[in-house]
C-alpha cells in the first residue's frame, strides 16, 4: 500500500480484486465540509482523460479504450469523453489540463507526468468547479479521489521475489543494483524505498540509481555505470521498477558479454516481458490488473460529476495523504507477482494476452517448457 494512505488494505492472490479498505470518515470528496446538496447531473456528462506518456504499452492499449468504454456505458452513450496524452512533458500536460478546464468537462482524470508541478493546474480545475481524479499516480492539489495501485505491495513483492532469486543463503556478498523509477514520479519512491527494505535485510545495494522518465535508454545507460563500477560477474540481482527499463537493463549486460542473466525484476506485466520471463532472461514482473484500475477509475469519474457521491464514495473508501491534500478518497487495488509458472492463470486468465499472442514470433518452445499451449 502506499506508504501515505491511513487506511489498511487488503492484498489479493493472483485473480483481480478490487480492494474494499475500511473507511476512515466522512468528509466530501476532495475533504471539504460543505454540507449543501450535490448538484445532480444526468447522463450529458463530459469526462476528460490525461495520461502521462507511450513508453508503456499499457496507456494506448489498456486504460484509454477501458476508460472510454466504461464512459459510455455508464452514461448510455449520452457521455463525452476527452483524452490528451504528454508523452512525458509536465509543461504539455498543464496546457492539456487547461485546455480541459476551456472546455468545461464535468470531471478529469489525470495520470500525472510530475505530481508536484500538476498541483497548480489542478486548483485552476477545482476553482472552476471541475472535480479531479488522480489515476495511477498521487497527483499534488485538491484532488477528489485517487485511484492506484499497492505501491508499498509492488516495492514489496519485487524485493521478496528478488531476494528468493537470489538466495538467502548469499546474504551480504550478494551485490544487487536498483535501477528505480523516474524522481518526478510519487509511486517511483514507494516502489524503491519498499523493495529496498527488502533487500537491505538480506542482500547488498551495491548501486542505486534514480531513472529519469523511466526511459529504457536511461536505464541501459545506469546499468551500463553498474557494470562498469562492479563488474558484470559480480552483480548477483537486479532490482528494475519496470518492465521497460527491465529491457535496457538485459540489453546492457548483453552487450557486457553476459549470457545467463541474473534475477531481474520488472512491474506492468508487458507482452515483452512476458515472453523475457518464458526464455529466462527476465525473472519476474508485478501484474497490475490495468482494467480494475480503469474502470474503477472511469465509474468515480462519472458518478462524481453526476452528483451521485454517495455511489462515488462507496467506490473509494479509503482514504490517503500527499504533501498537498489530507484524507483524499481512495481506491486501491492489488497486485500479483508474475513468473514463469503463473502466466496462464494471470495474464491469459484476465485476457490481457493470449497464448496465441505470447507464444507467436519464435516463442512456441519456451511456451510448450513452460506449459503455456
Amino acid at each position: 500500500m502506499n506508504t501515505r494512505m491511513r487506511c489498511a488494505t487488503t492484498a489479493g492472490a493472483a485473480s483481480v480484486l478490487l480492494v474494499s479498505l475500511t473507511a476512515c470518515g466522512g468528509v466530501l470528496p476532495g475533504g471539504g465540509s460543505d454540507s449543501s446538496a450535490p448538484v445532480r447531473k444526468g447522463n450529458d456528462v463530459k469526462i476528460g482523460l490525461l495520461l502521462p506518456e507511450k513508453e508503456a504499452t499499457r496507456y494506448e492499449k489498456f486504460d484509454r479504450p477501458i476508460i472510454e468504454k466504461q464512459v459510455s456505458e455508464l452514461t448510455d452513450g449520452q457521455g463525452k469523453f476527452v483524452y490528451a496524452n504528454a508523452d512525458q512533458d509536465a509543461d504539455l500536460q498543464n496546457q492539456q489540463l487547461q485546455k480541459m478546464i476551456d472546455e468545461k468537462v464535468d470531471t478529469v482524470i489525470v495520470d500525472s507526468v510530475d505530481a508536484h508541478t500538476i498541483a497548480a493546474s489542478v486548483q485552476k480545475a477545482k476553482d472552476a468547479g471541475i472535480h479531479v481524479i488522480a489515476y495511477d499516480r498521487l497527483a499534488q492539489g485538491p484532488v477528489d479521489a485517487f485511484v492506484g495501485f499497492d505501491n508499498e505491495l509492488v516495492g514489496q513483492t519485487q524485493g521478496k521475489e528478488l531476494v528468493a532469486a537470489i538466495g538467502a543463503e548469499q546474504g551480504k556478498k550478494a551485490k544487487v543494483v536498483m535501477i528505480n523509477g523516474s524522481p518526478t514520479d510519487p509511486n517511483a519512491k514507494d516502489f524503491k524505498d519498499s523493495a529496498r527494505e527488502e533487500l537491505a535485510n538480506t542482500v547488498t545495494v551495491a548501486k542505486s540509481y534514480d531513472t529519469v522518465a523511466w526511459k529504457p535508454q536511461n536505464a541501459k545507460a545506469n546499468m551500463q555505470s553498474a557494470i562498469a563500477a562492479l563488474g558484470a560477474s559480480n552483480i548477483a540481482g537486479v532490482y528494475s521498477a519496470n518492465d521497460g527499463m527491465a529491457a535496457g537493463v538485459i540489453a546492457a549486460l548483453k552487450e557486457a558479454g553476459v549470457t545467463k542473466m541474473p534475477p531481474i525484476t520488472g512491474q506492468d506485466a508487458e507482452l515483452a516481458a512476458v515472453r523475457r520471463i518464458l526464455t529466462g532472461d527476465q525473472y519476474m514482473s508485478v501484474y497490475k490488473p490495468y482494467p480494475d484500475e480503469a474502470a474503477t477509475a472511469a465509474e468515480m469519474a462519472v458518478r462524481i460529476a453526476q452528483g451521485r457521491d454517495i455511489e462515488f464514495e462507496a467506490l473509494a473508501t479509503g482514504r490517503t495523504d500527499s504533501p498537498t491534500t489530507k484524507q483524499i478518497h481512495t481506491a486501491s487495488i492489488s497486485v500479483v507477482a508474475l513468473k514463469r509458472t503463473n502466466i496462464k492463470q494471470t495474464v491469459v486468465k484476465d485476457k490481457i494476452y493470449t497464448v496465441k499472442q505470447i507464444c507467436s514470433g519464435g516463442y512456441a518452445a519456451a511456451c510448450a517448457e513452460a506449459g503455456l499451449e
